[in-house]
């Protein structure tokens, strides 16, 4: 039993990427994208065709519209390649308004039953805003299952949990870039290594939380920086894992035992959080790393989305 195999014994481990020929040969349970990682995979000359499909079947669609059927494509192929579900991200520049986020799920949604999908195989991807949650909660009371990212603190955590959500992805290696770049010279990596890093204590506190209080939804660590801190998360309920840490757990002999949940990493009993509106903006706002990590996630993926309709306009304008 190489690592990944062990680690599969206590967590569910789901693939991070939109390069799905990548997928089958690590035989994760899901899978997730984002608008960042479908933009990586379609700069590839092996995912050019699928795009310009979709040009030619819709010549008249309007560019954003492409990108929607662009991000639900990938979303079917990867469904051909893993058993379970797979996240799509509704656009980043939604991440503020609770209505067109519920509108552009719904788009998303429809998109896959054209293709013949299942919708609760479908996770619809949401940034970690008040909105975001908002919107989270009129899909659930749809019966829409959806997976909260951009999420660095319990309160986001907490929210997300009252509102129904059915999974949260709590951003790891974020974290733990912003604790190591505002200490500057004086971090001390090995002290900030495996259950001491601080991305690692914050999803085993939200996830500690969320035991505690009996809450069904599912905690996900994702954006990891190395197996050190994925293997100081088994027994999370899920981990998102790029193919290149996938790759380094593969080729490892060594055993991936329960952390969580364990002596290893114990969790202090919490009182339960009940937030509205503005104490849920005061909570994040306090938090100076969660704060300035999500409105970066939401500037970084408005971005890429951007990049990716530059880049279906550039393909659509040399096929003409």
């Amino acid at each position: 039993m190489n690592q990944l195999e062990s680690l599969k014994t206590s967590t569910t481990v789901v693939a991070d990427t939109g390069d799905f020929e990548q997928i089958a040969q690590y035989a994760p349970r899901d899978a997730t994208t984002n608008p960042s990682l479908v933009l990586k995979a379609v700069k590839m000359p092996a995912y050019r065709p699928l795009l310009e499909r979709l040009l030619a079947a819709h010549p008249r669609e309007a560019t954003a519209d492409i990108a929607d059927r662009l991000l639900v494509a990938f979303g079917v192929e990867i469904l051909k390649r893993v058993p379970g579900r797979v996240s799509t991200e509704v656009d980043a520049r939604l991440s503020f308004d609770a209505a067109a986020s519920v509108a552009k799920a719904g788009q998303l949604l429809a998109l896959y039953r054209e293709a013949g999908i299942d919708p609760a195989r479908i996770l619809i991807k949401l940034a970690s805003t008040w909105e975001g949650i908002q919107a989270a909660r009129r899909l659930a009371e749809q019966g829409v299952k959806t997976n909260l990212t951009l999420l660095f603190s319990l309160p986001q955590a907490a929210a997300c949990a009252d509102a129904g959500v059915q999974l949260i992805s709590p951003f790891v290696g974020r974290i733990y870039d912003w604790y190591k770049k505002a200490a500057g010279s004086a971090w001390d990596e090995a002290a900030h290594a495996g259950v001491n890093d601080p991305g690692v204590r914050s999803v085993a506190t939200i996830h500690g939380y969320y035991k505690q209080h009996g809450f069904r939804t599912e905690v996900m660590g994702a954006s990891f920086r190395n197996t050190g801190q994925i293997l100081a998360l088994a027994g999370c309920d899920l981990l998102t894992i790029s193919p290149e840490l996938l790759a380094q757990l593969a080729a490892s002999p060594e055993p991936a035992p329960r952390v969580l949940g364990t002596d290893r990493l114990p969790v202090a009993p919490m009182e339960r959080l009940r937030l509205d509106e503005p104490a849920f903006r005061l909570a994040l706002n306090r938090d100076a790393m969660a704060t300035e990590k999500l409105v970066e996630g939401i500037r970084q993926f408005e971005a890429d989305a951007l990049a990716l309709e530059r880049l279906i306009d550039e393909r659509r304008a040399a096929l003409a």
